[in-house]
């Protein structure tokens, strides 16, 4: 059994003469609309919290003892 929530939205006027066009010209309701949007948003937000790892690079270690300021600034400028 399926339940539906009645809500309100604020949606801006250009969006919502939108919204009415698309539905028309689909046969659809806006509701059916807004629904099927907020569905393929929230998948997208699933989808997007599985990315991989990202790759790992050996770079050798440290090459200045970041400790040591003299030794850092010597890395800087190229010494």
């Amino acid at each position: 059994m399926l339940v539906h929530m009645k809500t309100t939205l604020v949606i801006a006027d250009p969006v919502m003469r939108k919204l009415k066009r698309a539905a028309a010209t689909r046969g659809r309701t806006m509701s059916e609309l807004v629904e099927a949007a907020l569905r393929r948003f929230l998948d997208e937000e699933v989808k997007l919290s599985r990315l991989p790892p990202l790759p790992t690079v050996d770079t050798g270690g440290a090459r200045v003892d970041i400790a040591d300021r003299e030794a850092l600034y010597q890395a800087m400028e190229g010494r």
